[in-house]
């Protein structure tokens, strides 16, 4: 605040103009000094607990499990709260029951002979565990977290402790009438969803929701209906996005995932995608093609007739050869994209079944391209160009998937800071010495890198899906979008190309070689690391990076620690596509006041096993990092907004006593 011999300045006007505004809220000084008392309060709370995810890739059944067990936070504070009051059999019970109340308690209710007495021990070890994880929040804050059915009974037994003399009738009162009135199944349901909701304060998911998995569209819901979430684009997320837009590449490309995993229950089921006229286009030009090369990806669990097979494999192909039409069109709009090598159909032989790939001939495994013209190998068929139009409407039309990738764009970004931690998805595009790439983008053709150039990219996706008022905008956004996908300088993708083409085509695995970008050579580099952190205003001495998109492969001895520590690559294999080369099913990181913790998980059999065998996901934890003393919101993020809220309370409480603003009484 300015003075001047007690006198306002010219340049304290705005401020007194927000101070009035901020006086609407806060009207007296009494309410302000209230206000100020919570906030410092607060600050001196301990940090909450952080959860990262990455590269989810559909698995539903996993990521629920892993969600709902906050990676073992859940057990360890039934082992906090109870200690050895409670058997481990009965805390492995417990935890199952907080996991999935409704269907543990259906067979509970079942099997159990004295039901009352098994509510009556329930009732207050969910109590004494939810008193544990509400402890370090407000009461306000636990307030709002409530289920309304039960917000009172459940605050009244948080906050009343049930050894005290003058309580103890009280406490137990409620407990017995509880269980006497037949509500004792929703009173376990609502404190169990409300421990599972504590547990985590923030959840992050570090990219890659979609595709291979059979449930991408059941984890959006569950992520738009939790209580604190925010997404770094992961490529296959970016590939949705695009087509959500209207690229007909990226949804090419969607189809042509789905297919290969036999995942298009997804498009049809999920997203109310009639894929009949890509089925029926399929028939018409491929009926007598075995399409050897396109055969899906069948799991154990999958029961697939041949007859169907045959018809995904069909439209597996016939999608795919239109994927490469339309890629071609966009590397031959955007020259400065610098993707020509990628421009293959014009390198084939269509005679001798060969294609020229970088001056060398190789022999082509398939050689039927009933769709290709030779002599303009891009140009779409006319039935190709009304199959194009009928899907792009379905997916520009798609209420479910447009509620899923709005919330990308409302809860994601290409990275994120958060609590000196930088979140994303796969690499900062660096040369070959280190330093940052500089990649020419944008119609004005500047060149951008490092922080500037995710920035950039980020501003021109969110133009491809919102820009529709201006048509060469908007059509730059959805090519910039594919672009991420599959480009040789995208930091979602991290490679010089995608060798789609040739392990379809071609049976030489030398032509099938992708070459990551130097920054996954040199990721293990301390100096890397603290040059990334200095170009996000960073400080490297207590930071972290922390991304997923190449799977770690512990079979090959792989470590997720990287560079002393300072990176973590948490990508073990969430996708069961995956499993085999991991030898794991995925790693999370937790990040609660206490410091740093990493769990990394065997596969996950069932829901149904989880309930009725009680057969956690098998999770083993290390400690990353210990914090010599434990974190307070005053040393998070949050806590520098709630100074500043600090700060601009106290100034209105100085012009409330000096009289420049008045009190609203």
């Amino acid at each position: 605040m300015v003075y001047a011999n007690d006198e306002i300045t010219k340049e304290f006007e705005d401020e007194i103009r927000y101070l009035k505004l901020l006086a609407k809220q806060y009207p007296t000084i009494a309410e302000v000094c209230t206000e100020i008392i919570n906030l410092q309060a607060i600050l001196n709370l301990p940090k909450g607990t952080e959860h990262f995810l990455t590269d989810i890739h559909g698995e539903y059944e996993s990521f629920n499990h892993v969600l709902k067990n906050a990676s073992g936070v859940i057990k360890r504070k039934i082992k906090d709260s109870l200690g050895t009051s409670i058997s481990e059999k009965d805390a492995k019970t417990l935890a199952t029951l907080i996991y999935y109340p409704e269907q543990k308690l259906k067979i509970i209710t079942e099997h159990e002979k004295n039901i009352d007495e098994w509510y009556r021990v329930t009732l207050y070890r969910l109590v004494e565990i939810c008193r544990h994880v509400s402890s370090k929040y407000t009461r306000h804050k636990v307030r709002k977290a409530l289920p309304k059915d039960f917000a009172y009974i459940i605050e009244e037994l948080l906050h009343e402790h049930p050894d005290r003399m003058d309580k103890e009738k009280y406490y137990n009162e409620i407990v017995k009438t509880i269980i006497r009135i037949g509500r004792a199944n929703e009173f376990i349901i609502a404190i169990s969803n409300l421990i599972q909701r504590l547990v985590i304060d923030r959840l992050h998911i570090i990219g890659d929701i979609f595709d291979r998995g059979p449930g991408s569209d059941i984890v959006m819901d569950t992520l738009i209906n939790y209580h604190s979430v925010d997404i770094q684009w992961g490529n296959h997320d970016i590939l949705w996005m695009g087509a959500a837009a209207g690229s007909e590449a990226c949804i090419a490309t969607v189809l042509r995932i789905c297919a290969r995993y036999v995942n298009l229950d997804t498009i049809e089921d999920g997203y109310g995608i009639n894929l009949l006229p890509l089925a029926t286009f399929a028939l018409d030009f491929y009926k007598d093609d075995e399409c050897l090369a396109f055969k899906p990806k069948v799991g154990d669990n999958m029961n697939y007739s041949e007859k169907d097979l045959k018809l995904v494999s069909q439209m597996h192909k016939a999608i795919s050869i239109i994927q490469f039409k339309l890629e071609g069109e966009i590397i031959k709009r955007r020259p400065h994209l610098g993707m020509e090598d990628r421009l293959l159909l014009n390198e084939i032989d269509y005679e001798k079944g060969t294609i020229n790939l970088y001056g060398k001939m190789y022999k082509l495994n398939d050689n039927k391209f009933p769709t290709i013209s030779p002599n303009n190998p891009y140009e779409l068929t006319s039935e190709e160009k009304e199959l194009m139009e009928r899907l792009k409407s379905s997916f520009l039309n798609s209420e479910r998937l447009q509620k899923h990738i709005r919330f990308l764009f409302t809860k994601g970004s290409m990275y994120l800071k958060y609590n000196s931690n930088l979140l994303y998805h796969g690499c900062i595009p660096l040369n070959e010495d280190g330093t940052f790439k500089k990649v020419k983008i944008g119609r004005t053709g500047r060149e951008y890198s490092g922080k500037a150039y995710l920035d950039r990219l980020e501003t021109l996706v969110r133009e491809g899906y919102f820009q529709k008022d201006d048509p060469d905008v908007n059509l730059y956004g959805l090519d910039l979008t594919w672009y991420l996908w599959t480009g040789c300088d995208s930091p979602l993708f991290g490679k010089d190309k995608m060798t789609t083409f040739e392990r379809y085509f071609v049976d030489d695995k030398e032509t099938h070689n992708e070459k990551k970008n130097p920054y996954f050579r040199i990721e293990d580099n301390e100096d890397i690391c603290n040059m990334i952190f200095k170009e996000f205003d960073l400080n490297p001495e207590v930071s972290h990076i922390i991304n997923g998109h190449v799977p770690v492969k512990i079979k090959k001895g792989e470590s997720p620690i990287k560079a002393n520590g300072k990176l973590l690559v948490i990508d073990g294999g969430f996708s069961r596509a995956y499993q085999g080369t991991t030898g794991i099913a995925g790693y999370t990181l937790i990040y609660n006041s206490y410091g740093l913790l990493l769990a990394s998980h065997e596969p996950f059999e069932s829901t149904q096993k989880a309930i009725e065998e009680e057969q956690d996901i098998l999770s083993t934890t290390v400690v990353l990092e210990r914090e010599v003393e434990r974190k307070r919101v005053g040393d998070t993020d949050i806590g520098e907004e709630l100074r500043t809220q600090i700060k601009d309370l106290e100034m209105l409480l100085n012009v409330y006593r000096k009289g420049i603003v008045k009190e609203q009484k």
